[in-house]
């Protein structure tokens, strides 16, 4: 940066003008403050915010997983139910006020407290949005339809499964 002496007998014409010095300040900031932030470092692992579809197609096996888990409680947590299926506590009490089957007991403090019952009903919503892709609307009329009908394709399909991993280990083993 050019040293400003005011008391020289130099010409006018030597001096920066205005915008030039404007730019030498505002290029110096910039790399003052590049150098003084530290370098954010790479997310690994969790990421905030709503998962894509992509993120939920790359555990195709999650409603396998849960039928393996015992359901040996009388009642389980929304934060448990949660993990269970892997999403957001929000997500779970949004599907409670979107969809009627889905009615769990709740305490006097308020707490969402979830039958197997309610978490059988949590399957076959989590089957029908997230492995089905259907709408929030579309799931409402397919259970509004025939809520046993589509009970009983859940099922059906969860057994065709079991049956294909079965399959595929004994290939595995051969």
């Amino acid at each position: 940066m050019h040293q400003l002496d005011l008391f020289s007998t130099a010409s006018t014409s030597s001096l920066p003008t205005a915008e030039t010095v404007s730019r030498k300040i505002k290029a110096n900031v910039k790399a003052k403050v590049k150098a003084a932030a530290p370098s954010a470092p790479p997310q690994i692992g969790k990421k905030r915010g709503r998962k894509s579809l992509k993120e939920f197609s790359e555990d195709p096996d999650l409603i396998m997983e849960l039928d393996k888990l015992a359901l040996d409680k009388q009642y389980y947590s929304i934060s448990e139910v949660a993990t269970m299926f892997k999403v957001n506590t929000s997500l779970i009490r949004y599907w409670e006020n979107e969809f009627d089957i889905l009615q769990p007991k709740k305490n006097r403090k308020g707490d969402r407290l979830f039958r197997q019952e309610d978490i059988h009903s949590l399957k076959l919503i989590y089957h029908l949005l997230r492995e089905r892709k259907y709408t929030i609307e579309g799931a409402k009329q397919k259970l509004k339809e025939d809520r046993k009908l589509a009970a009983r394709n859940f099922e059906m399909v969860q057994a065709l499964l079991k049956v294909r991993g079965f399959l595929t280990e004994l290939k595995d083993q051969l």
